[in-house]
């Protein structure tokens, strides 16, 4: 079995606000320091039944961005949930609810200029 490390390191400013997030894994291309200005990480706690979870952006992290972002995440999501469970119609609402998201985003965002 072998064993591989993702390292996330965190500098908050004086009021602890992530200032900068950067990142790196053992074994993939981001061996070298990653730079983010957001990062989701979510852990199953099977004892409890509950999702144990950090979310951090940085200041520099534009609303569009973090739609986009949040777009992505939820098409990430529904990607991930079809192969764990080959549910494909539920995989396809959240699918379909990320599109929305993003939809209404933009148009909200339109319409506010």
């Amino acid at each position: 079995m072998t064993e591989s490390n993702i390292n996330i390191k965190v500098k908050l400013d004086a009021e602890k606000v992530p200032h900068q997030i950067q990142w790196t894994a053992e074994g993939s291309s981001a061996e070298t320091e990653q730079n983010a200005k957001a990062m989701l990480l979510a852990f199953w706690d099977g004892t409890d039944k509950s999702a144990l979870k950090i979310d951090l952006w940085t200041k520099e992290m534009m609303t569009d961005e973090m739609a986009d972002f949040y777009f992505q995440v939820f098409m990430t999501m529904a990607d991930t949930f079809q192969r764990a469970t080959r549910q494909e119609g539920l995989a396809n609402d959240i699918k379909k609810f990320a599109s929305d998201f993003h939809k209404n985003f933009l148009e909200k965002e339109k319409s506010q200029q």
